[in-house]
C-alpha cells in the first residue's frame, strides 16, 4: 500500500489505540479495525523512512477503572494493563523505538486524548515536531480527542480518515466536519454510513 502522505524530520505519526480489545473479536471491537492495519503499516515504513517520529498510543486501564460499566462508566471492562486485549495488534508492524503512550492509567481517570495526562504535547515540542499525522481507533472517541487536542497544543494536524474507524459509522462524517472546523485537515475516504 502506499503511503497516504509525505513524511519530513518535524512529523509525528500518532497511531491511536490499534489493540486487539477494540479490534474483531475484542471486547470492544470496532467493525473494520482490523483491516486499518496493512495502510497503517505502510505509514509507519513511510514515517520511519523519512526519519519520522512514530508514535503508538493505548488505552492501559487498571483494574475497576471508572469507566468501566460496573462502575457506572459508559464502557465494558476493556485493554486491562497486561492482558492480551490490550495488547497491540499483532500484525501491527511497530519498529522497536515506536513512542508507546498509555493512558487512562489511574483508577479514578478517563483520558480519551493521547495527550491527556501523558505528557506528548512537550515531547513533541522538545523533539521540534510541527505536525502530526493521526490514525487509529476509534474516530469518534480517541481518535477524536487526540487530534482535537492536537490543535489545541499548536501542531498542524492532519487526520488519516481512511485509515480509522469509527464506534458508530453514522457519526463520521459529523466528527470528520467537527475536526475540520477546529482546523484538522482530513485526508482520505472517510469510512462511515453504514460501512465499516
Amino acid at each position: 500500500m502506499k503511503p497516504s502522505v509525505g513524511y519530513g524530520q518535524e512529523d509525528a505519526l500518532v497511531v491511536v489505540d490499534l489493540q486487539n480489545d477494540f479490534c474483531e473479536g475484542g471486547a470492544l471491537a470496532v467493525a473494520g479495525g482490523s483491516a486499518l492495519v496493512p495502510g497503517i503499516n505502510a505509514e509507519i515504513a513511510a514515517a520511519r523512512a523519512a526519519g519520522a517520529l512514530v508514535i503508538v498510543s493505548r488505552d492501559w486501564h487498571p483494574v475497576d477503572h471508572l469507566s468501566f460499566s460496573h462502575r457506572g462508566g459508559p464502557w465494558p471492562v476493556h485493554c486491562v494493563q497486561d492482558t492480551e486485549g490490550a495488547a497491540f495488534h499483532p500484525d501491527l508492524a511497530l519498529p522497536a523505538d515506536a513512542i508507546r503512550v498509555s493512558k487512562a492509567c489511574a483508577f479514578d481517570a478517563d483520558a480519551y486524548s493521547a495527550f491527556d495526562g501523558t505528557g506528548l504535547g512537550g515531547y513533541l515540542r522538545e523533539r521540534g515536531i510541527g505536525r502530526v499525522v493521526i490514525c487509529g481507533l476509534a474516530l469518534d472517541v480517541c481518535v477524536k480527542a487526540t487530534a482535537l487536542e492536537a490543535c489545541r497544543e499548536g501542531l498542524v494536524t492532519l487526520l488519516l480518515a481512511g485509515l480509522s474507524a469509527a464506534v458508530d459509522p453514522g457519526t463520521v462524517e459529523d466528527v470528520c466536519s467537527e475536526l475540520q472546523a477546529a482546523g484538522v485537515e482530513v485526508m482520505g475516504e472517510r469510512k462511515g454510513e453504514g460501512r465499516p
